[in-house]
């Protein structure tokens, strides 16, 4: 028995002593340094610049042995000393590809670099995002649990005073029931905040990677300044990529167009013949001969072409995209504030005032014990969706921020 309630208290203990308390700021911080999405990007790119340093070396050189001018004829057929011709041969061929086509494979290098910094500024910002989010979801979710609270607080005090009102004859009993459903009602919502407050801590441990964390300093002032989000726009990563696939197709046109120019090869080689003779020593230069361009380069390179006028439009198309969708975001964002505004400015203190006069009512008999709850109960939800529409609005200053913003916003 003792065991049994031992195992809960000690994980309960862990829990705490691994909880970390995070800002904002830390928060983004600890998501880069220790999401493995930002490693996975890290290692393309170290991959991609490997990748780069041997492009456009030539190819490795090939080691040749072979038996030249053997008989298999005559009065020496079969024989290796019969004759002065017969060698024995070692030789050493190196292919030398243009230098056109070796200009194009470096090109298409750099390209693969830069689509591999374009993806490792995404997934960083994907990774910010996701910790900027949840910080927000979590830090707005527990504030609305203690909202709750002090509403259910406030509630919690009425029974009593319902109850004592029905032994005297100046309430009905039926009252005494509506208190303790408005108090029900409530609690089903805060076991709802509760599950949201562990679903936002769940998701901030995802990217963060720090156990049971706790939100600590103020809300972000995150502003927005729209004219600068649009001037970022062309450095962001999703145009960056389509930059990236642009110069890719365009280094593959010249590559296709290398093809028309004529590679070269050289090989030496030393022949062995019988003692009776001397040795020999070979030399060789070749060439490829592009005499059929019409049914051979000229397609790739038209297919090359074509290949380029998509990735440049593809290009237009993710700027445009992405302008349509930061303009969206912009208009949602002055919505949700308006409605914060007027929820915080207008609809609270009027839900707060209508409590206190319902109270002071009841308190002068001129008010009924259900006017108090639907007062109080109005004014919870009031608070809660004030805190709703405060938080959309800071979920849109992060997302528009992180995403529309430079890497270090």
């Amino acid at each position: 028995m003792r065991a049994s309630y031992m195992v809960p208290l000690a994980a309960l203990i862990t829990s705490a002593a691994q909880a970390g308390p995070l800002t904002y700021d830390q928060a983004l911080r600890d998501a880069v340094a220790n999401a493995p999405g930002a490693a996975a990007a890290r290692a393309g790119i170290t991959a991609a610049g490997a990748d780069a340093r041997a492009a456009g070396s030539l190819p490795d050189p090939r080691l040749s042995f072979g038996l030249d001018n053997f008989p298999v004829s005559g009065p020496p057929a079969y024989t290796l000393n019969g004759n002065s011709m017969t060698m024995g041969r070692v030789g050493v061929q190196q292919d030398v590809p243009n230098l056109a086509k070796r200009h194009a494979a470096q090109a298409q290098a750099r390209a693969a670099i830069m689509a591999a910094e374009a993806s490792q500024a995404s997934r960083l910002r994907q990774i910010r995002l996701g910790a900027g989010s949840a910080w927000i979801d979590l830090a707005y979710a527990e504030r609305r649990l203690r909202a709750m609270d002090e509403s259910l607080g406030a509630l919690r005090a009425l029974p009593a005073a319902a109850r004592t009102a029905a032994a005297s004859g100046a309430a009905r009993p039926a009252q005494t029931l509506a208190v303790d459903q408005a108090i029900a009602t409530l609690e089903d919502r805060r076991a709802e905040l509760l599950s949201a407050v562990a679903r936002a801590r769940a998701m901030l441990t995802r990217w963060t990677g720090v156990q049971a964390p706790e939100t600590v300093g103020d809300i972000p002032a995150l502003d927005l300044a729209p004219a600068k989000l649009r001037a970022a726009l062309d450095r962001h990563p999703d145009v960056l990529a389509a930059e990236a696939g642009v110069s890719r197709a365009q280094a593959d046109v010249a590559a296709a167009r290398a093809e028309k120019r004529p590679d070269w090869g050289f090989e030496v080689a030393y022949q062995r013949r019988d003692p009776r003779y001397g040795d020999m020593v070979s030399a060789g230069v070749s060439m490829t001969l592009p005499l059929f361009a019409r049914s051979r380069q000229d397609p790739r390179i038209a297919a090359r072409q074509s290949s380029a006028a998509q990735a440049d439009a593809e290009r237009e198309d993710a700027r445009r995209a992405l302008e349509a969708d930061l303009e969206a975001g912009l208009a949602d964002h002055v919505m949700h504030h308006e409605q914060w505004m007027r929820a915080r400015d207008t609809l609270v203190p009027l839900a707060r005032k209508r409590a206190g006069l319902e109270t002071a009512s009841y308190s002068a008999g001129r008010a009924s014990l259900t006017d108090v709850i639907e007062a109080k109960t109005a004014l919870a939800d009031a608070e809660l969706t004030a805190l709703d529409r405060e938080a959309e609005v800071a979920r849109d200053a992060v997302r528009l921020t992180i995403t529309f913003g430079g890497d270090s916003q």
